[in-house]
């Protein structure tokens, strides 16, 4: 029997499904900020009640789980509803992957993995399902289009690093809403970033200078906690 999704709340759900802490922390503050509302299980068993309860319109489910691999849950899930899944792998064994997409996996991703390549994937996998997540974000004057990858900020163009880029999107996902530091390092360096917290700064100065934001009245620091893009 084929499971109904409730559409109700337009708000994109994902149920992450994976055993190591770090990953469940770092998908579930760079999902969150990129506007879904996300989901936790940490077994196989534990994914298919999640997968029965929340209805999510993307699984990301690791390989290597107790309880029920994550082949045996894909196939379950794929038995019961046409929801996209993008597996988790440490392993790069070619026939793996193969069996993951025979059994209804969209897309593989290999561990360890930069989050900007994992959410690159999700927009295509829910494109090609007919579900955006806002290709186009604007702000006081500053557009970021996410699948032209230009920027603009009134009638001029900003030509941005791919780092300077994501960081922006970062903030231009969650205007007005001070981000802490230790999230954008998550969100736009990674979960297994090694180095500098100051980086942050270094990118927050190219930015303003590239924004022509001097003194800084669009990007804002928070003494202490971290930063806000205001209007």
């Amino acid at each position: 029997m084929t499971i109904q999704r409730d559409t109700a709340n337009q708000k994109p759900t994902v149920l992450v499904v994976d055993d190591e802490p770090q990953i469940i922390d770092f998908l579930r503050i760079g999902l969150g900020y990129e506007g879904f509302l996300v989901h936790v299980a940490t077994t196989g068993p534990e994914a298919l009640e999640s997968f029965t309860r929340c209805l999510p319109d993307l699984v990301i489910l690791d390989l290597m789980l107790p309880g029920l691999d994550g082949m045996a849950v894909a196939q379950r899930i794929s038995k019961a509803h046409d929801t996209a899944i993008i597996m988790l792998t440490a392993k790069e064994d070619v026939e793996d992957r193969v069996a993951g997409l025979d059994i209804g996996a969209d897309d593989y991703v290999t561990k360890p993995f930069v989050f900007k390549e994992l959410m690159a994937r999700v927009r295509a996998v829910l494109r090609r399902r007919g579900k955006t997540l806002g290709d186009v974000l604007s702000f006081q004057g500053i557009t970021l289009n996410r699948v032209t990858r230009i920027v603009a900020r009134e009638e001029r163009t900003i030509d941005l690093t791919p780092r300077e880029f994501e960081l922006l999107e970062c903030f231009l996902m969650h205007p007005r809403q001070v981000l802490k530091r230790d999230a954008i390092l998550a969100r736009v360096w990674g979960y297994n970033y090694v180095g500098d917290d100051n980086v942050i700064e270094v990118y927050i100065r190219h930015l303003r200078e590239k924004l022509q934001d001097d003194p800084p009245r669009l990007l804002q620091t928070v003494r202490g906690v971290g930063y806000v893009l205001r209007g």
